[in-house]
């Protein structure tokens, strides 16, 4: 039998950047594409072919997706390919446990998990199992991260796979996590407030960030650097302003009103790095986004264009290097 489905919110009072759905049913089938996004599948399977239930509730913003899932009988899901989410499920009712790979995560009412973007996982449900589930984007979150390091950073967080949800941080972060799906789900107070619900997210993401272990604790605990001066941030913004366009190192400086050995200085000392491969590095992200977000609606050689790599070659290989493929992979993504 297909898994049931229904809108949540009346159409015409849907907002574009609020969607609300529910889903209930029996099928392994329909739970795996409900579970699915076109490009990273899960497949679904009742153990023993014994019988399943399922309702899942799922509330998604620009900021992230929020899920109330409830599970009965025993059920196992596998992703098949990574999704570039980092998934923290928090538990009220029921035992799961996760293949993070090295490891096996056991996930109960109390003790919380968290999934890395960048790798498969298989999981079993062990119903009666309900959970929340946080859906936030690993771009979302490497944002938060560059603006807190005031350098560009990409890749997975490394989130280590537990949290302690009864005391401390974790426990404030189900409380948070609560609140915004009561605040999100029917017509909660949260839908009027787009400036309460960035702040709750903003909350949330770095909640995570500064008390979950992950690759750039150390970093972050380290004393703040000095602030960059007034020229190197002018230089900056010019950059992000104008990278599309053929700028030289004088516009730069000129933008930043200082000379062009100030300018460099400003940037080995502050940037560890030049201007121009600064701008580079800006551009490269550029690309690497567009790749990301073009499907296949523009071809690899329009986008180097657009950001200034007039050697589609050289730029195949620069591309690679930075992102570990070649930019015809990441476009058929």
């Amino acid at each position: 039998m297909p898994a049931h489905r229904s809108s949540l919110h009346d159409p015409a009072r849907q907002s574009p950047s609020l969607w609300e759905t529910a889903f209930s049913g029996t099928d392994p089938d329909a739970l795996s594409e409900i579970l699915s996004t076109p490009n990273s599948p899960i497949k679904a399977a009742a153990q023993a072919g014994a019988p399943i239930a399922y309702r899942c509730n799922f509330v998604s913003t620009e900021e992230l997706t929020i899920a109330d899932c409830a599970y009965e009988g025993t059920i196992s899901v596998r992703r098949e390919a990574p999704n570039g989410k980092v998934i923290i499920f928090l538990p009220m009712e029921g035992n799961a446990v996760f293949d993070a790979g090295k490891e096996q995560i056991h996930s109960i009412p109390g003790r919380g998990a968290i999934l890395g973007a960048g790798r498969a996982s298989g999981s079993c449900l062990v119903g009666p199992r309900r959970h929340l589930g946080l859906f936030v984007d690993q771009a979302r979150i490497n944002r938060q991260l560059t603006h807190m390091f005031e350098r560009t950073i990409i890749g997975d967080t490394d989130f280590h796979p537990t949290i302690d949800l009864t005391t401390g941080s974790g426990l404030v972060l189900q409380q948070l996590a609560v609140n915004l799906y009561r605040g999100l789900s029917g017509d909660g107070p949260l839908q009027q407030s787009p400036l309460a619900l960035s702040a709750l997210c903003d909350a949330m993401i770095y909640l995570l960030l500064e008390t979950c272990p992950h690759r750039y604790s150390e970093a972050l605990a380290l004393p703040a650097p000095a602030p960059a001066p007034r020229h190197v941030k002018w230089a900056i913004d010019f950059m992000r302003e104008h990278m599309a366009e053929p700028i030289s190192l004088s516009d730069i400086a000129t933008a930043a009103k200082v000379s062009v050995r100030t300018l460099q200085q400003g940037f080995r000392q502050f940037r560890n790095t030049t201007p121009m491969a600064y701008l580079h590095e800006l551009r490269m992200l550029a690309a690497h986004r567009d790749l990301l977000e073009s499907g296949t609606r523009q071809a690899v050689a329009d986008i180097a264009l657009k950001w200034g790599f007039t050697h589609l070659g050289r730029f195949s290989a620069e591309y690679r290097k930075r992102f570990g493929q070649l930019p015809s992979q990441t476009l058929k993504a």
